[in-house]
């Protein structure tokens, strides 16, 4: 029996470009409940360097529900494998209320994990049983391996030990396949657009904020709550610049700057995560400004089953530089407009 595909919004994008607000709108007009693709708002107390912007959501009965923001605490370990597994959950639970799934974040990793349907055997991470796996030697593991799950055995990378490590914990935690698998998802890609020069300066104008609006003092919180420096460390970016300020490391003009500058290149890898999306054959649908009238018109196509126009452009197809033989920045954006 074929499952029904469950239709649902992704509004993805690089950072500061406005898709928390985009998603809301949308969530608004369409009788939407907002899905979070971001690996660090599911962390409480991690608010203001995360952006969770909660305040868009509204508050009381006109708040816009959202899932998977602040579900965990900040001392647990969060990965793609639970997070895939949770954010399928609510999408189906909307979905099965009438209600629109739209999926909202800057994490690639997560979003693809959804669209792509990514087959996650196994159970989560273990650390007592990884300790207990690194310390036998690779011949060992493969014999186990090969023991206990030959067809994983089969298409392991033999030559990383962290892989063929990962794949006997997988081997020795999976289960069954559910009897009652989630709908695959039916999904209109849409992401605000913004030059780079302009998503640059809105990276320092909301960088500016969260320092005015306290982001030094929830670092200092969060320490003085019991998490170590290293595990601030681990949550990069804003944490981890901000963790290093407070230990004297840096000064804080030097923190602004060298974080103003680490923001813009993880703006940069978020471009390249999503060209390549665009090159494995997903449809990005770019809004100049985060155009809202045209995100709604696109949902309203994609909802009532109408042909979708093609995109006014592909990031894949903007190029920044001295090389004009090819499409620029500057003539992709006017071509969307």
């Amino acid at each position: 029996m074929t499952t029904r595909a469950i239709h649902c919004l992704v509004v993805l994008g690089p950072t500061a470009t406005g898709k928390t607000r985009l998603a809301v709108t949308l969530a608004r007009a369409l009788a939407g409940e907002i899905v979070s693709a971001d690996s660090r708002q599911v962390y409480r107390g991690l608010t203001i360097g995360t952006g969770k912007d909660l305040a868009d959501y509204g508050s009381g009965d006109q708040a816009v529900p959202h899932h998977l923001i602040d579900v965990v605490d900040p001392d647990e370990d969060y990965h793609l494998f639970r997070y895939a597994l949770e954010a399928r959950q609510a999408i189906a639970d909307i979905a099965r209320r009438g209600r629109l799934p739209i999926i909202v974040g800057g994490t690639p990793l997560y979003i693809n994990a959804l669209l792509d349907e990514y087959t996650l055997e196994g159970g989560g991470p273990d650390p007592d049983l990884r300790a207990k796996l690194e310390c036998q030697s690779d011949d060992q593991l493969l014999e186990r391996l090969h023991h206990e799950a030959p067809d994983i055995h089969a298409r392991v990378d033999t030559t990383q030990r962290k892989r063929i490590i990962r794949a006997l914990e997988i081997a020795l935690t999976r289960t069954p396949p559910d009897d009652r698998p989630l709908p695959p998802l039916d999904a209109l890609l849409l992401a605000p657009y913004y030059h780079r020069t302009e998503t640059h300066a809105r990276i320092k104008t909301r960088l500016d904020a969260r320092l005015e609006e306290g982001m030094i003092d929830e670092v200092r919180q969060l320490h003085k709550n019991g998490l170590t420096w290293e595990r601030l460390d681990q949550f990069g970016l804003e944490y981890r610049h901000v963790a290093a300020f407070l230990k004297g490391e840096t000064s804080l003009s030097q923190m602004h700057d060298t974080l103003y500058f680490r923001i813009r290149r993880f703006c940069k890898s978020q471009d390249s995560w999503f060209r390549k999306m665009e090159r494995a054959g997903k449809i990005i649908h770019w809004l100049p400004g985060g155009d809202t009238s045209r995100a709604l018109n696109l949902a309203h196509l994609f909802l009532d089953g109408k042909p979708l126009p093609p995109p006014d452009f592909q990031l894949k197809d903007i190029t920044y530089g001295p090389r004009s033989n090819q499409r620029s920045a500057s003539s992709g954006e006017q071509s969307a407009r």
